[in-house]
């Protein structure tokens, strides 16, 4: 992502406070793994969406309108021992050279500086009640300007959340930002191919994971966008398993829930695949079932349709699809009306997706479904999980879990799915697995 990007938003972001407000944010901060290590650092998403700034410990201050320069970045010095240990790092000069601040000044002197820069400021956006240590600090800055009111320093009288207009800049994606997001895609497409490959090659689940880990790190994707779930047989029943430690078994189908990350934009991916490489007719035909009830749900993303149209029509597919092979009994409208699919189908068509795998952005607007428009990405996911110790259906449906999800970019004219090269036919599943 190149800094004029990030120049863009932080434009675009000011334009939208207006002159007289002030606009807040921290970073993330490291976080302990135990002893003396930490986790891998990864900057919060809002903060790096504005800055671009990669590093723990700063604050980003923006002023609409501020002759000495609107961009301001609080941060660590430079520090030559750091450097030594850990590597580069900013630093001030960096942090105005390398990430386009107007001025940067010392972490350490955010409380000094602050309350003068909140000074005859009608409004404060930042993250309301997302950071309690930013909370705090700006409750103390505001009361410390209280103190100086009776010299005529007017203080702010309107708090607002940061995140209503931020979350509805990162809902509409630039070109720049589709362009990381098909790379995610193709890389996490490789990945799940690679996995059905290979799949009868691993004994555990866990090994499986190893294959979409390479592929992801061979391309330097250096992290998932989230832990991938390989589920086995009956685990693919529970939806957000990732313990990814079971034996795997041949007749079972394996549900694979996984994406990579790349520059900070995520994919999200689902195939589920015989562990043999050949579906069972059980599993064919709830398979083509939820294939089935994806590419209706696909067809309703487009300009102007509202967001719940997928998921409704994906519903009336699968309820009426459950009757056809007597898992469900009755009318299919009444059903629906009973929610009686909810045992086997619990959960939403999808979700949006950009820097965060479940990203921001409302889904309703003033009550109402919101309409997609172009630049949006989500995904369509549809699924069934017939629990293993459900009795009421037929033995040869229990313990299946299937669920098929894609990437999919609203455009002018309908929609592109950004992961589509990931097969997802019986025929192209069992064509990949039967060529090695």
């Amino acid at each position: 992502m190149n800094q004029e990007e990030f120049k863009r938003r932080r434009r675009f972001l000011m334009e939208a406070i207006g002159e007289g407000s002030i606009a807040i944010i921290a970073s993330a901060t490291e976080k302990n793994r135990n002893r003396d290590v930490d986790y891998p650092f990864r900057q919060d998403s809002d903060f790096y969406y504005l800055t671009g700034f990669a590093e723990a410990d700063a604050v980003a201050v923006f002023i609409p309108g501020r002759q000495q320069g609107e961009y301001m970045l609080f941060c660590p010095e430079f520090d030559a021992q750091k450097a030594l240990w850990e590597g580069a790092h900013a630093g001030l000069e960096g942090a105005v050279e390398e990430y386009g601040a107007d001025d940067a000044f010392p972490i350490e002197d955010l409380d000094d500086i602050l309350p003068g820069l909140l000074e005859n400021k009608a409004r404060v956006f930042y993250p309301m009640g997302r950071d309690s240590e930013i909370n705090h600090h700006i409750l103390e800055w505001v009361n410390t300007l209280r103190g100086s009111s009776r010299s005529g320093i007017r203080v702010p009288g309107e708090f607002v959340s940061l995140e209503h207009v931020l979350h509805e800049m990162r809902l509409f994606k630039s070109p720049q930002e589709i362009a990381l997001m098909r790379q995610a895609a193709e890389v996490s497409t490789k990945a799940h191919k690679r996995a059905m490959q290979n799949c009868r090659l691993c004994q555990y689940e866990f090994q499986v994971e190893a294959e979409l880990i390479h592929e992801f790190m061979f391309h330097g994707h250096r992290s998932p966008a989230y832990p991938s779930i390989v589920a086995g047989g009956a685990n693919a029943c529970i939806l957000h398993y990732t313990d990814n430690a079971s034996r795997l078994q041949t007749g079972d189908l394996l549900l694979i829930d996984a994406g990579s990350e790349c520059d900070y934009y995520a994919a999200d991916i689902t195939r589920t695949f015989p562990v043999s490489g050949r579906f069972s007719e059980p599993q064919k035909l709830l398979y083509q079932l939820v294939l089935d009830a994806q590419l209706a749900a696909i067809e309703q993303v487009q300009p102007g349709t509202p967001w719940n149209c997928s998921h409704d029509i994906a519903i009336e597919v699968l309820t009426a699809g459950l009757v056809e092979l007597g898992i469900l009994t009755g009318v299919v409208s009444e059903l629906i009306e009973q929610e009686a699919y909810k045992p086997y189908y619990m959960h939403r068509i999808g979700h949006w997706l950009g820097m965060d795998v479940h990203d921001v952005g409302d889904y309703k607007i003033d009550g109402q479904w919101r309409l997609l428009e172009a630049g949006m990405v989500l995904t369509i996911e549809p699924g069934l999980y017939i629990p293993e110790q459900d009795t009421s259906v037929a033995p040869q449906w229990r313990g299946i879990g299937i669920r098929i999800e894609d990437d999919i970019l609203v455009t002018e004219k309908g929609c592109e799915v950004l992961t589509e090269a990931a097969p997802k036919t019986i025929a192209a599943i069992e064509a990949l697995m039967q060529a090695n």
